[in-house]
């Protein structure tokens, strides 16, 4: 038998199942930040299960539920705002050369305004209220939608909407049928993305203006120097976007594109 050192380089062997890795690496974070915590022994980083008591205690607050569940709402109403206003301009762009002309110095200003000024002029024109933070959240978002959604309009086979026409296919069908399921892989890149986006934008818009939501408690927390609060109400928020980006938005998407494989 020959030695090992003969046979060749060693092949490192994972685990198949994305789950397993996927689990392996929030093991992996978890161990990273405990030991973390216990080397430098500070109140500014506190071990993961002082975290998550905290969790546990403001949820049977009920401070934590409400808290969140009006983020959400926020952050839902923003989210189909911005896509129904961006898919639309987007293909618009992508369809007529004219539109794209007329607009684009339009969407270069959207991309380049920072989001702050954004939500700063939207909170002195509209006031200190939801709309002016939905409006805000919106507005900085659409601009990306576009920019997407105009490269997918522009990549759409010309020829099988020629078919479609050939077969007297009608308009809607048309849409439905043909021009949509070529557009579904930007319409989902823009999805994610934006979900991504308005996370966070929400959160600075609640931290500046609003007197309730993820953003105003963590405002609170950083007030009295609360890190376990800050960090509680972080992990909840980010394990609710790995949720949605599991169970929603990968299984829609493997869905839509299934008529490519």
């Amino acid at each position: 038998m020959s030695p090992r050192w003969a046979r060749g380089p060693v092949t490192l062997r994972l685990p198949r199942s994305d789950a397993t890795l996927r689990m392996l690496s929030l093991l992996a974070f978890l161990a990273a930040w405990q030991l973390a915590a216990a080397v430098l022994q500070s109140s500014a980083l506190p071990t993961p299960a002082t975290v998550f008591g905290r969790v546990v205690e403001e949820t049977v607050s009920l401070a934590l539920p409400a808290h969140l569940g009006i983020t959400l709402v926020r952050v839902a109403v923003s989210f189909a705002l911005a896509m129904a206003i961006g898919t639309a301009i987007g293909i618009a762009m992508g369809r007529w050369g004219s539109v794209d002309v007329l607009l684009d110095g339009w969407l270069v200003l959207g991309l380049n305004i920072p989001a702050l000024v954004t939500i700063i002029l939207c909170y002195v024109w509209f006031g200190l209220n939801d709309t002016s933070a939905v409006v805000a959240v919106a507005v900085n978002k659409i601009p990306t939608v576009i920019v997407t959604v105009r490269e997918g309009a522009r990549a759409i086979d010309r020829r099988l909407l020629q078919v479609a026409q050939a077969y007297r296919l009608p308009r809607w069908q048309t849409l439905v049928r043909v021009y949509l399921p070529q557009l579904y892989p930007w319409l989902i890149a823009a999805a994610r993305s934006g979900l991504s986006l308005i996370w966070k934008i929400v959160l600075v818009v609640e931290l500046l203006g609003r007197s309730d939501g993820i953003g105003f408690q963590l405002n609170m927390f950083f007030q009295f120097f609360d890190i376990a609060g800050i960090l509680a109400y972080t992990l909840v928020f980010a394990a609710l976007v790995l949720l949605v980006e599991a169970v929603a938005l990968r299984p829609l998407e493997r869905r839509l594109n299934r008529w490519r494989s």
